[in-house]
C-alpha cells in the first residue's frame, strides 16, 4: 500500500489520524501530509525525541521509561494511549526505538523499532526488528511498516 491509496482510503472513510514519533523524528507525520488535502484526515504530529519530552507531553509515566526505557513495549503503549486522550483522531500511532548507528546494546540492538496503533479498541504494539545499521534505512522502513499495518485495519 502506497502513501497516496492510504491517503484516498482516510479522505474517504472520513478517518483522523495523529502520530507521536521519536526515532523516525517526524518523517511519519511529513509522509501523511505531503498530499494535499491531508488536512481531511491529519490532525497532529508530535516528535517526543527525548526523555522529558514524552514524559511531559504525552505523560509517559517516568516509571515506565525508568524500568522498561523509551524503547519498549511499554512506553510505546503509553505514547498511542496517551497520543489518542489528547488528539481525539480516529486513529493514533506511536512510533519509538533505535534508528542508530549508535546507541544499540545487545538487548536492545541499532534497528529495534516498537511501532503502537490505537483504532477504537483496538491497540496493537508491534516490534520491529530492522536488519539495516543506515539510520536513514530504518527510519523508511517504520514508516513503510507503519503506512501498511493502518491500510490493513481500516
Amino acid at each position: 500500500m502506497t502513501i497516496q491509496l492510504l491517503h484516498k482510503k482516510l479522505i474517504k472513510k472520513k478517518l483522523t489520524i495523529s502520530v507521536a514519533e521519536s526515532c523516525t523524528g517526524g518523517l511519519l507525520a511529513h509522509n501523511l501530509t505531503k498530499l494535499a488535502n491531508s488536512s481531511k484526515y491529519f490532525q497532529m504530529g508530535l516528535t517526543t525525541y527525548s526523555n522529558q519530552s514524552k514524559i511531559k507531553i504525552l505523560k509517559v509515566n517516568k516509571n515506565i521509561i525508568s524500568k522498561y526505557g523509551a524503547v519498549s513495549h511499554e512506553c510505546c503503549k503509553a505514547m498511542v494511549q496517551n497520543l489518542s486522550k489528547i488528539s481525539n483522531s480516529k486513529i493514533n500511532v506511536s512510533i519509538t526505538g533505535i534508528a542508530g548507528p549508535g546507541g544499540g546494546s545487545k538487548e536492545k540492538p541499532v534497528g529495534l523499532v516498537y511501532i503502537g496503533i490505537k483504532k477504537g479498541k483496538t491497540l496493537l504494539i508491534k516490534e520491529n526488528k530492522f536488519k539495516s545499521r543506515n539510520r536513514k534505512s530504518i527510519q523508511k522502513s517504520t514508516v513503510r511498516s507503519v503506512i501498511k499495518i493502518i491500510s490493513k485495519i481500516i
